[in-house]
């Protein structure tokens, strides 16, 4: 059984929550991801932001990014556990149409899983089936 631990990549950096969504988009840019976890003063995973939600929710609705908080963006949050089996990550992903998602031990986060982590471990008709699932709108 292949677990979320076995697949994500570790070393995650996270935007602290009273960060700036510039703040977010130069980490992005600096780390070359598509995604930052928010964390909290408590070292807790509040949230998750995307490149797309500072363009849909920040920079699109006249906001701006310099003075627009990650908490803002910290919405619901889906993320699974480090020792669940790589099924129960599918569906997760899959059921809630998300390309990336946090792996938490022990209320920390420990890591990520991305749609490419999902990819190397499915067979061409399983990564068909997979962004058929989380791509349908």
């Amino acid at each position: 059984m292949t677990t979320a631990r076995e697949i994500m990549k570790t070393g995650v950096q996270c935007i602290q929550e009273n960060q700036s969504m510039l703040d977010a988009a130069r980490m992005m840019r600096d780390l070359g991801v598509g995604s930052l976890p928010i964390c909290g003063q408590d070292d807790r995973l509040h949230g998750i932001i995307t490149d797309r939600d500072i363009v849909l929710r920040c920079v699109a609705e006249g906001r701006d990014p310099a003075s627009m908080l990650a908490t803002e963006m910290a919405g619901h949050l889906h993320w699974v556990d480090a020792n669940d089996d790589l099924s129960h990550v599918l569906r997760t992903m899959e059921e809630n149409q998300i390309r990336r998602i946090p792996v938490i031990e022990k209320h920390r986060l420990v890591g990520m899983v991305s749609e490419a982590d999902i990819a190397r471990h499915l067979d061409e008709g399983q990564i068909a089936e997979f962004v058929e699932r989380v791509y349908a709108r």
